[in-house]
């Protein structure tokens, strides 16, 4: 959710007209996203995202488990 929050505010702030800006913008939003779970775990010593936590995600949502 952080990435996505974070790409829409720098495309709105940057407004991209390319393909190559909204690619390099969504990248941008990913880093965010990706930076701020690393520190997360540094200081919870916990991963954020494990199998477990997938599984659980995508059994919650209905789907079929992924084998």
């Amino acid at each position: 959710m952080l990435a996505e929050l974070s790409t829409k505010q720098i495309s709105e702030a940057g407004n991209p007209e390319t393909m190559d800006e909204h690619a390099q913008i969504a990248k941008q939003g990913g880093e965010i996203a990706r930076n701020a779970r690393k520190e997360l775990e540094a200081k919870t010593g916990q991963k954020v995202v494990s199998p477990l936590n997938a599984k659980k995600s995508i059994l919650k949502s209905g789907k079929k488990e992924i084998e």
